[in-house]
């Protein structure tokens, strides 16, 4: 009997991943608003 694949698992392995990177851009843009603005053209 061939076991079941756990979806669950992997859907929740997929919103920690998109969770890390939103805090990550997050923290990013932070940092970039605590610095002096820099000409980006």
């Amino acid at each position: 009997m061939a076991r079941k694949t756990n979806y669950g698992y992997e859907k929740r392995q997929k919103e920690l991943a998109k969770k890390a990177k939103k805090e990550e851009k997050l923290k990013r843009k932070q940092e970039q608003s605590s610095q002096p603005p820099q000409d980006q053209e």
